[in-house]
C-alpha cells in the first residue's frame, strides 16, 4: 500500500473542497480498502467524510424517502420504512455480502463498488479499466462472470452490486453535491456502459460526493421479489439477478419493472419489455414471452453463453413471485 494523507472534513462542503483527481472518499471502505492492498487503486489523499451528518433516513413530501449516503447497508435493509414499503430494495440488499460487510458498507458507497472481473484485480496483467489502452484479457480469456450485455471492444466486466439493481427498479435518484453545488441524477443515467472509456464507472466528477438516495412514492410493496443466482449460497456475487416489480390490478398488469444484474457494465433495464408487460396478464406464458423479447439482443462471450439461459428462467421466476405478492413459488 502506498503512503496518502488522510483528512476528516466535518461538513460537506470541506469535504468536496479538499476533493480532486488523486483523492477518494472513505467510508466503511469494504472495497476501497481492498483495491488500495492490491495496487489496483493508489490514491494520495484519503477523505475521511464518516463524521458527516448524513445517516438519516427521512419522508419527503411527494411521499418517499430520502436516504443518507451514510446509513448503513444493515440499518437500510432492516429500516421499518424499507420493509414496509419497498421489500425489493430490503432482499436485494440482504442478498449481499455478509453481516459483518453490511454493517460497514454505507448506501453511497455501494454505488460506487468497482468491478470483480479477476483481470482488473490482478496488477500483473492488462486491463483497460485499471489503464486505458492496455487491453482486456477478458475477452478472450476466461470470462464466466462477465457480462452479456452493453460491453464494448474495451470492456466486458459487470457491476457487482445487488442493492443497485433494486434501486434501478424502484428509479431511484442519486444526490450530490460538489464545489459547482448540488444536482440530482436519474439512478439510470448515474452508472455508465464502458464503451470507449471503461475507466469511468460513473457521471460523477472528480470533486462530487453522494450525500444521499432518494425513493420515489411507489415501492410495489405488495407484488416485487429480487432473485439473486450465484455459485454459492452466501457471500458470492450475483453471475445473474433479477429485481422484478409490478403493479397487478385485477386480471391485468398495470406497471411493470425488470431489472437485471450481473449481465452488464451497471443494472440492466429495457424500458421496452416492461411497456410490453403493461396490459398483460401475469402468467408463466407473459412472463416466458418478455424474458426471450429481453434476452434477445444478448451478445455472450466464450465462457458465459449459459448466463442467457439461466437468466431467462431468472426472469420467469422473479415475475411469477412478484405476481405473487413476492412470495417464491414452491
Amino acid at each position: 500500500m502506498n503512503p496518502f494523507h488522510y483528512s476528516k472534513p466535518d461538513s460537506v462542503q470541506d469535504a468536496v473542497h479538499l476533493a480532486g483527481p488523486a483523492s477518494r472518499f472513505i467510508a466503511g471502505g469494504t472495497n476501497l480498502l481492498d483495491l488500495m492492498k492490491e495496487n489496483v487503486t493508489r490514491p494520495e489523499h484519503l477523505i475521511d467524510i464518516t463524521g458527516l451528518p448524513l445517516r438519516e433516513v427521512s419522508e419527503t413530501a411527494r411521499g418517499g424517502l430520502m436516504i443518507g449516503a451514510l446509513v448503513s447497508n444493515a440499518d437500510l435493509a432492516w429500516h421499518p420504512l424499507i420493509e414496509q414499503r419497498y421489500p425489493l430494495l430490503s432482499q436485494a440488499i440482504l442478498a449481499g455480502a455478509s453481516p459483518q460487510l453490511r454493517n460497514m458498507a454505507s448506501t453511497g458507497g455501494n454505488l460506487l463498488q468497482r468491478t470483480r472481473c479477476y483481470y482488473f484485480y490482478d496488477a500483473s496483467v492488462p486491463c483497460n479499466k485499471r489503464e486505458p489502452g492496455s487491453g482486456c484479457p477478458a475477452r478472450d480469456g476466461l470470462n464466466r462472470i462477465h457480462a452479456i450485455f452493453g460491453a464494448s471492444a474495451q470492456c466486458v466486466a459487470t457491476h457487482p452490486s445487488d442493492m443497485c439493481v433494486a434501486l434501478a427498479a424502484l428509479e431511484a435518484v442519486v444526490h450530490v453535491q460538489g464545489r459547482g453545488g448540488a444536482r440530482s441524477i436519474e439512478f439510470a443515467d448515474f452508472h455508465r456502459l464502458p464503451g470507449e472509456a471503461p475507466e469511468r464507472d460513473n457521471q460523477l466528477a472528480d470533486d462530487e460526493l453522494i450525500t444521499a438516495i432518494e425513493l420515489p412514492a411507489a415501492g410495489f410493496a405488495d407484488c416485487s421479489h429480487y432473485l439473486k443466482i450465484r455459485d454459492r449460497a452466501s457471500y458470492a456475487f450475483a453471475l445473474v439477478s433479477v429485481a422484478a416489480a409490478l403493479k397487478v390490478v385485477g386480471p391485468i398488469i398495470r406497471e411493470a419493472r425488470l431489472v437485471l444484474g450481473g449481465v452488464a457494465h451497471k443494472p440492466w433495464r429495457d424500458k421496452a419489455v416492461e411497456s410490453w408487460l403493461t396490459g398483460k396478464a401475469p402468467s408463466r406464458e407473459t412472463f416466458t414471452a418478455a424474458a426471450d423479447t429481453l434476452l434477445q439482443n444478448a451478445e455472450p462471450l466464450e465462457h458465459n453463453a449459459f448466463k442467457v439461459k439461466l437468466a431467462r428462467r431468472a426472469i420467469v421466476r422473479a415475475l411469477s413471485d412478484a405476481a405473487q405478492g413476492g412470495q417464491p413459488d414452491e
